[in-house]
C-alpha cells in the first residue's frame, strides 16, 4: 500500500495531465504525501468462515476471491465485509430460511496474477456454489497492462466455470473517489481504475463469468459520502462494503439461483 501514489504518480508523468513541468511537481508531491499516509491493515478475523442464516436444506457455499477488498480490510468484523453483508442478504432472501456458508481465499495486495492460487485454494474440499471476485485496483495503479491483467482474471473465471461454479466479478471500482489521494493525482488513478475495468468486463464475459460495473454502480456514492470509507480515505468502510453488497446482490442471486437447479 505504501508505493500506491508512487505508482500512480509514474502513471500520472505519462499522461497529459502532467504535461508541464508544474503540473509534473504538483503530481509528485501529492504522492509523497499519499505515500505517508496509514493505511488500514488486514484483520486476523477476516479471513475466518462463517455460517449465515437458518437450516433449511443445502446450504449455499459463497467465496470470496481478490484483493483487500474481498478480505474486507477496512473493517474489524467479518460481517461488515462485503462478503459477510452480502451472505446476510442472500439468507434473508425468500422464505429467509437460507442458510449461506461464507468463506474468503482474498489476500491484501492481491493483482490478477494471484488469481490462480486463490482459484486453486478455493475448489480444495467441498467445491463452492457461486465465487464472487473483487480485483483490479493494485493491477490498475501497478501500471500493468489492462490486458495482460484481464487475461489472468479471464482464466481465474473459466477454471472456476469449468468446475461449475457460477461466477461474479466486480470490476475495478472508482479509483476517482479515493480521499487518500489528493486532486489531480485522484484523476488519473480513476482514468486507470476505467481502463482496466473495461478490459475486465470483456474477459470475464469471455470466460462464462457474470460482470458488475462496480465504479458505474457505486462510484457516485463514494464521490458523495465520506463514510462510505473507513479512516485511511481508501478502502470501504462498512458503510461502503454495503453499498457495494447490494450492487453485487441480483447478479449473486441470480448465480445462486442457477447453482441451486443443478
Amino acid at each position: 500500500m505504501s508505493s500506491l501514489a508512487g505508482r500512480i504518480g509514474r502513471a500520472a508523468t505519462i499522461t497529459l495531465i502532467a504535461g508541464t513541468v508544474g503540473g509534473a511537481a504538483l503530481l509528485a508531491g501529492e504522492a509523497i504525501v499519499a505515500r505517508n499516509r496509514r493505511y488500514a491493515q488486514p484483520e486476523l478475523g477476516l479471513g475466518l468462515r462463517a455460517t449465515v442464516g437458518r437450516t433449511g436444506g443445502p446450504p449455499l457455499r459463497l467465496v470470496l476471491l481478490g484483493d483487500s477488498s474481498a478480505l474486507g480490510v477496512g473493517v474489524d468484523r467479518a460481517m461488515d465485509t462485503v462478503g459477510g453483508q452480502l451472505a446476510e442478504l442472500l439468507a434473508e432472501e425468500g422464505s429467509g430460511d437460507r442458510q449461506v456458508q461464507l468463506s474468503s481465499v482474498g489476500v491484501a495486495g492481491s493483482c490478477s496474477t494471484d488469481l490462480a492460487t486463490q482459484v486453486a485454494r478455493a475448489l480444495l474440499g467441498e467445491r463452492p456454489d457461486v465465487a464472487v471476485i473483487l480485483i483490479g485496483a493494485n493491477d490498475a495503479t501497478g501500471l500493468r497492462r489492462p490486458g495482460e491483467a484481464a487475461a489472468y482474471l479471464g482464466a481465474a473465471v473459466r477454471r472456476l466455470r469449468d468446475a461449475q461454479v457460477q461466477v461474479v466479478v466486480g470490476t475495478c471500482p472508482d479509483l476517482g473517489a479515493v480521499r487518500a489521494i489528493a486532486q489531480p493525482l485522484r484523476q488519473v488513478a480513476g482514468w486507470l481504475g476505467r481502463r482496466t475495468a473495461r478490459a475486465q468486463a470483456r474477459a470475464v464475459v469471455a470466460g462464462g463469468g457474470t460482470v458488475v460495473d462496480l465504479a458505474a454502480k457505486t462510484g457516485a456514492v463514494f464521490r458523495a459520502d465520506a463514510g462510505t470509507l473507513c479512516y485511511d480515505g481508501y478502502h470501504p468502510s462498512a458503510d461502503g462494503y454495503r453499498v457495494w453488497a447490494h450492487a453485487l446482490l441480483p447478479a449473486v442471486a441470480n448465480a445462486a439461483a442457477v447453482a441451486t437447479r443443478r
